[in-house]
């Protein structure tokens, strides 16, 4: 895995493994992310087979904009825009009704995708340079702890690592479903302050 620093230049050389089927690791505002095209079948198999993950557990994703998230989803309630208009961008990951744009593989055969638009500049500059959603599993083999600098990625396969240096202590983006009110996972964003919203 080659380390590369999170310029324009090579955000775009990432952003263009990414649209040929690879994966490249980067930092978002809470642990180092892998990146994979969400719509390639292909990449979404081998993003599974990389981590050792179950096809039952389904990938999140990040966008950079409303755009993008709008292309990735089938529905946006009122609620979960609200949820959006008061927690992004920042560690809250939104489970929505799925396009049918989306690989089946990608949500475990499920209805909804996960998605966030993350506070990372480097994480939203890397999904427009891509132009479109990107994959947001953390960076390690399942199970194992997820990594908060580049030099402590360990996994076969990931072409390149924008690093952007050792990221602070933090808990995982909280995953909740706005319309059911159910905290999934829970994480950056306390259940007290997404029920109380």
């Amino acid at each position: 895995m080659r380390l590369v620093p999170p310029t324009p230049e090579c955000i775009d050389e990432a952003a263009a493994i990414i649209r040929a089927g690879g994966v490249v690791a980067y930092p978002t505002e809470t642990v180092y992310g892998l990146a994979a095209d969400p719509f390639s079948v292909a990449a979404i198999e081998s993003l599974f087979a990389m981590k050792g993950r179950s096809e039952s557990n389904p990938i999140l994703l990040i966008a950079a904009n409303m755009e993008q998230v709008e292309r990735i989803v089938s529905k946006i309630s009122p609620d979960a825009r609200a949820y959006m208009d008061r927690f992004w961008p920042g560690p809250l990951s939104l489970l929505l009704p799925k396009s049918d744009e989306l690989p089946a593989s990608l949500c475990a055969g499920g209805p909804k995708v996960c998605v966030r638009i993350p506070s990372s500049e480097t994480a939203r500059a890397l999904c427009r340079a891509v132009g479109h959603a990107i994959t947001s599993t953390s960076a390690n083999r399942s199970g194992a702890p997820a990594p908060s600098a580049a030099a402590t990625i360990e996994l076969d396969g990931v072409a390149l690592c924008i690093d952007g240096g050792a990221l602070p202590p933090s808990l995982p983006s909280t995953v909740f479903d706005p319309d059911l009110r159910i905290v999934h996972r829970p994480g950056a964003v306390s259940d007290s302050t997404l029920l109380a919203f």
